[in-house]
């Protein structure tokens, strides 16, 4: 009969070899020298490698050659002056596919003082489906922010179509007043007049003045990745209030611009914050042009922190109830649209550091909702 001591051993032996079979992890047991002692089945279907090929091998033989070199100086660190650099910490790091493809990794590591020397124990998580999953999350999200672009668009199309027609309405009527000069020139024989000269130059400021109306509204509703740049906050807003200023001349109504003479710096993605600031502004318009007054104030301005973009309107304000749903997605008090705008334009801000508050006034006071970003710390550098 075997001993009891024996039998224990053997239970022992096998319930740890189930639970290195069973587990959702990959688990590596490694000796002082970076040999591999235990490599479980997870392990083997994440690396390519069966457990007969890697025990007694080099742990390195999983690693890029880069980890490889780091994960060396690490233990002979260790073991040299005791301090833990790995140990018992979870870290993001990359192993290597016997097909030679990397795998992004959750490793933590754990020691155990064994009679044989110390052994130490890592927990390999495949981070990839994690990966995956982020991936299409920011896909999601920027085809979010693309449609509510489109959304902001659709709304002040009529408004565009109607500024558009007029700068082409009047190259048209400059382009016929210069052929019919032109025709007389011709007959008479003479050069062209000061006069038709000047009707040709201000033929080209009004196709110019329709191009920028185009390029602006492309640049809104073009579907690209986000791209973050140091930019001047003053120069980006003004381009968005010209942009609402086509609206805001049907309108009727005012934008009051207060700027400082001095540049802003923010590290950015332009068409992002302008799309904050148009969904800002065609709100304020609409409720200013109900108003009395009629007139929406844009105010810019920084500390050593933080840049501060400011739209108040000349309305009445905001109830507490509103107040509070104001920032929810699908929530909105219009007639028309999907209740994104603020929502997104929040989200956005916050995605670079910042914020979106809002002000709900009362008492005489329209509303005033603030952008809020981070100031660049230091001056971009010169060309």
């Amino acid at each position: 009969m075997e001993p009891r001591e024996d039998r224990r051993g053997g239970v022992s032996e096998a319930r740890f070899e189930s639970l290195l079979d069973t587990a959702a992890d990959g688990i590596i047991v490694i000796d002082e020298a970076g040999r591999m002692l235990v490599f479980n089945k997870i392990c083997e279907d994440l690396f390519g490698y069966t457990t007969e090929e890697v025990i007694g091998q080099s742990v390195n033989m999983i690693m890029p050659p880069e980890f490889a070199t780091a994960h060396d100086e690490f233990m002979s660190n260790y073991h040299r002056t005791g301090e833990k650099r790995i140990i018992g910490i979870g870290r993001e790091v990359s192993g290597r596919h016997r097909d030679g493809t990397v795998i992004p990794l959750e490793l933590s590591i754990g020691e155990a003082k064994t009679s044989e020397g110390r052994q130490y124990i890592g927990v390999l998580r495949d981070l990839r489906p994690r990966r995956a999953v982020e991936s299409r999350v920011s896909q999601l999200q920027a085809q979010v922010v693309h449609m509510t672009r489109l959304s902001a668009m659709d709304e002040m199309g009529a408004a565009m179509a109607h500024e558009l027609n007029q700068p082409l309405t009047a190259l048209l009527l400059y382009l016929q007043a210069l052929a019919r000069q032109i025709k007389v020139c011709h007959a008479e024989e003479k050069a062209p007049s000061e006069k038709l000269l000047g009707v040709l130059d201000k033929s080209v400021l009004e196709a110019e003045r329709a191009s920028h109306i185009v390029q602006r509204m492309r640049q809104m509703v073009e579907k690209r990745d986000p791209e973050r740049s140091t930019i001047d906050l003053r120069e980006v807003v003004n381009e968005a209030l010209d942009l609402s200023e086509f609206v805001a001349q049907g309108a009727t109504v005012t934008i009051r611009r207060v700027f400082g003479m001095n540049p802003i710096w923010v590290d950015a993605d332009a068409t992002q914050i302008q799309q904050i600031m148009l969904n800002l502004m065609r709100n304020a318009l609409e409720v200013a042009k109900e108003s009395e007054e009629r007139w929406v104030k844009v105010s810019i301005g920084s500390d050593e922190r933080s840049a501060v973009v400011s739209v108040t309107d000349s309305g009445t304000g905001f109830s507490e109830d509103v107040g509070k749903s104001l920032f929810k997605t699908f929530s909105t008090t219009k007639k028309s649209g999907m209740g994104l705008g603020l929502a997104i334009s929040r989200a956005i801000a916050q995605n670079h550091g910042g914020d979106l508050l809002a002000d709900p006034g009362g008492n005489g006071q329209g509303a005033t909702f603030t952008l809020v970003l981070p100031m660049r710390r230091s001056m971009p550098a010169e060309s």
